[in-house]
């Protein structure tokens, strides 16, 4: 039920908005929120749907062993042709990405002309 309130509120038409998943990392965030839409009774062709409509961007925060937490991968969310969404990396803490950050720099662009 949470995933769908969640997907919900994201798709009212307001531009912006934000919330938090636990998964391990942005490619994860699709399964993760499979599993809990499937539990509220949501299938995989409407979480896809509403996914990819509401979601632009995911931002994986990583818990260090001291406790912080900081930024380690941007992901850009991208439907593709039969309605399911993509994960593909942008950022990462750790190196280089060069698959989306084209994409990131696009989205970046657009929203603040």
């Amino acid at each position: 039920m949470g995933t769908f309130v969640l997907l919900t509120a994201l798709n009212t038409g307001h531009d912006g908005g934000a919330g938090t998943i636990h998964a391990n990392s942005p490619a994860e965030v699709p399964p993760r929120l499979e599993a809990l839409a499937a539990l509220g009774g949501m299938d995989r062709v409407a979480l896809h749907s509403q996914l990819g409509a509401a979601v632009q961007v995911v931002l994986h925060v990583h818990r260090s062993h001291d406790g912080t937490r900081r930024l380690r991968e941007i992901a850009i969310v991208v439907p593709d042709v039969d309605g399911r969404v993509t994960i593909v990396p942008a950022w990462s803490s750790s190196g280089p990405v060069d698959r989306g950050r084209e994409m990131l720099d696009a989205l970046i662009e657009r929203r603040t002309a």
